[in-house]
């Protein structure tokens, strides 16, 4: 899908991405500002990373600003969005990205590697999410920049659904945003407030080179990929583009995973 084809689809509309720093948020961060949102970037660690992503988004005529906030902290996340509002007067989208990874053998795993990891991808996306509905109820409707009072879409992962060993407060923090979206979603529809998420596979970016930058860790990981090939984090900015945008707004309490395939389980493809 071209790239141009998105000009515009978000003009006037302001956003957050949590997590914006890199990967899979910083793609998603310079989607919507080509699209025409203004952007908070949101960091917990490497500043000078948020602000690169701040500063190609300026430089190509986009606008965008960077905001610390650990998303975990309730006190913050409230600091964020303040800041957030002082720039920018409110909020359209919410692109809740922000995630971790703390793994473990299950018998070797410490509460302290669980309750960090669930804070982060689970209670992060809830008082982020929280914020945005209080705002998008307090402000109102306005017809002339989105169809839906608000868009929410949260990045989770194929392992929503697929157990992941030597993971589990991580599948389990994913399997947990399934669920917030769609009960989200089912409570806000009459609002007009859109809630979907997003479920990557395989997709190239800094924090799992490790599986796919030898020959051999990409021959093994692309076993796992009917589609035979590793995703682009681009790729996962295009579909949150469609998804905070009016093109989708008859979208709500979705799930859409762009994994190449990985989902359909291709340990069967010879037989089970």
């Amino acid at each position: 899908m071209p790239q141009n084809l998105f000009n515009g689809l978000l003009a006037g509309q302001k956003a957050l991405v949590t997590g914006a720093n890199s990967g899979i948020g910083t793609a998603i961060a310079k989607s919507l500002a080509k699209a025409g949102a203004s952007v908070v970037v949101n960091f917990v660690t490497e500043e000078d990373k948020a602000e690169e992503v701040v500063n190609a988004i300026n430089t190509n005529g986009g606008e965008a600003i960077a905001l610390y906030a650990d998303v975990s902290n309730e006190e913050q996340v409230h600091i964020m969005f303040r800041k957030m509002f002082e720039t920018y007067g409110t909020i359209d989208i919410l692109i809740n990205n922000a995630g971790i990874q703390q793994d473990a053998p299950f018998q070797d795993m410490t509460l302290a590697q669980w309750n960090r990891v669930l804070s982060v991808n689970l209670t992060g996306q809830f008082l982020c999410a929280r914020e945005a509905v209080r705002e998008f109820l307090r402000r109102g409707q306005n017809t002339q920049t989105s169809s839906a009072l608000g868009k929410i879409i949260c990045i989770s992962s194929v392992h929503d659904t697929i157990p992941w060993a030597g993971h589990v407060n991580y599948a389990v923090s994913k399997a947990g945003i399934s669920m917030l979206i769609k009960t989200m979603a089912q409570e806000l529809g009459p609002q007009h407030i859109r809630v979907n998420s997003i479920s990557p596979g395989a997709i190239k970016t800094p924090i799992n080179t490790a599986a796919w930058n030898t020959p051999e860790t990409e021959d093994a990981l692309l076993q796992l990929i009917p589609y035979g090939r590793i995703g682009h984090a681009e790729e996962i900015g295009k579909m949150a583009v469609w998804l905070a945008s009016d093109e989708s707004d008859y979208v709500t309490g979705a799930t859409f995973y762009v994994d190449g395939g990985m989902m359909l389980y291709p340990g069967f493809r010879t037989g089970g």
